[in-house]
């Protein structure tokens, strides 16, 4: 620690290239970690909550719900990533549209509903059932997790680029000790002279 602060201060003979070069990658590891990465997590999560948002206002106006009443089942439940923790069966429901009449698809109703339950369904304007449109905590779960995870990698690649060049500079260091030993050995152990 302390030739790191002659290093700084003025130059010695305790103070070799490879120290000096190893103060400046520490320096810029740190400005990399502490404002490079969340710069670019910042960026990242601004711009996947934004695409996501456009994504939700397309899905927004091509969907729209109906309540609708089950007429049968169709299949058994299962678990949805749409519809969250909760489970999910597809079965026939029948609605009435203005200007249209009545009208039977196959679409996703909770588990637990039965034939003459009245459920609300969403289609989008093909008349096919989907799932709703995202709502603003998944948008906001979605940015902040592309951004934590820019963050994180930029994070990982700064400090693998900092551990490839301490282990480059500790082979220089050790290669500077080497011949500066081979230099002053014949002096200490008297075996050249």
């Amino acid at each position: 620690m302390r030739t790191r602060v002659l290093c700084r201060r003025r130059r010695s003979a305790l103070c070799r290239r490879s120290d000096v070069v190893e103060e400046w990658t520490a320096l810029a590891v740190a400005a990399l970690l502490w404002v490079g990465a969340p710069l670019v997590g910042a960026v990242a999560a601004w711009w996947a909550h934004g695409e996501a948002r456009a994504t939700t206002t397309e899905q927004r106006t091509d969907r729209h719900r109906v309540r609708a009443e089950v007429v049968g089942r169709s299949t058994v439940a299962r678990p949805s990533p749409e519809a969250g923790a909760h489970h999910v069966s597809r079965a026939a429901v029948r609605w009435t549209e203005p200007g249209q009449g009545p009208r039977t698809a196959v679409a996703r109703v909770p588990a637990n509903a039965r034939p003459g339950d009245m459920v609300r369904v969403w289609f989008d304007s093909r008349g096919r059932a989907v799932p709703p449109p995202v709502d603003n905590a998944s948008l906001w779960q979605y940015g902040i997790g592309m951004g934590t995870g820019a963050a994180g990698g930029v994070a990982a690649v700064v400090l693998l680029a900092h551990r490839a060049a301490r282990g480059v500079s500790m082979r220089r260091r050790l290669a500077e000790w080497e011949r500066a030993w081979a230099r002053t050995e014949p002096e200490w152990t008297h075996r050249g002279v």
